[in-house]
């Protein structure tokens, strides 16, 4: 397993950390389709020992199934704060913890399910941060995200890579990840990915963690 890189991690909080107070005006647009897939992806959950990773302003917590255990982490303080203030209005029992997805605090197997709503475009490194995110599942658990990818057609592709930079600066989140592949690269084991909208570039990946050989 590769090193965190605490510089680009740094960078990361930073810029997520200036735009917390504003985070959710600035995906309010977004927010009527992201609605029906939050909820889509956590009608699969199953549980009960889960991890939302990544958990922002607590976008996800209306949508928690009940008689779930849910540890909600964020690498920001501003954004913790905010899951904490929605969690307290829904009186919703999470546990909402400052984390980083990439060195996560937590003993080894002890979540059925992870879940990442739009998270692995940030993530500095994505592949340590899906490494990272086995490590804390059980053998057999799943990992559920919902994510946007680079457009799989060529021409749009290559717009993305072109504005990417300029997305990072402004938004905090990379708009070409090949978040699919990545996870193929990983200890995860690739169950169904589903085109969600937007021309494909909007996927919900369900992968499985697969139990050791006896």
């Amino acid at each position: 397993m590769s090193a965190v890189d605490r510089t680009a991690t740094e960078k990361t909080r930073t810029r997520y950390q200036r735009i917390a107070p504003y985070y959710d005006t600035m995906e309010l647009m977004a927010e009527g389709r992201m609605a029906d897939w939050r909820e889509r992806l956590w009608s699969l959950v199953e549980g009960p020992r889960v991890l939302e990773v990544g958990v922002g302003t607590g976008k996800n917590m209306p949508y928690y199934p009940e008689d779930m255990q849910v540890t909600a982490v964020d690498l920001t303080p501003r954004m913790i704060e905010r899951a904490r203030r929605r969690a307290d209005k829904l009186r919703i029992d999470v546990d909402v913890q400052l984390d980083d997805a990439q060195e996560l605090d937590f003993d080894d197997a002890i979540f059925d399910d992870v879940v990442s709503t739009c998270v692995f475009c940030s993530v500095p490194d994505p592949l340590l941060g899906l490494e990272e995110l086995a490590r804390v599942t059980r053998p057999g658990g799943r990992l559920l995200m919902v994510e946007h990818v680079r457009a799989a057609n060529e021409l749009l592709g290559s717009v993305m890579d072109l504005v990417n930079p300029l997305a990072v600066r402004i938004m905090g989140a990379n708009i070409n990840r090949q978040t699919v592949e990545n996870v193929a690269r990983s200890p995860w084991e690739i169950e169904r990915v589903e085109d969600l909208g937007m021309g494909g570039i909007f996927k919900l990946i369900v992968a499985r963690k697969n139990a050791p050989a006896d």
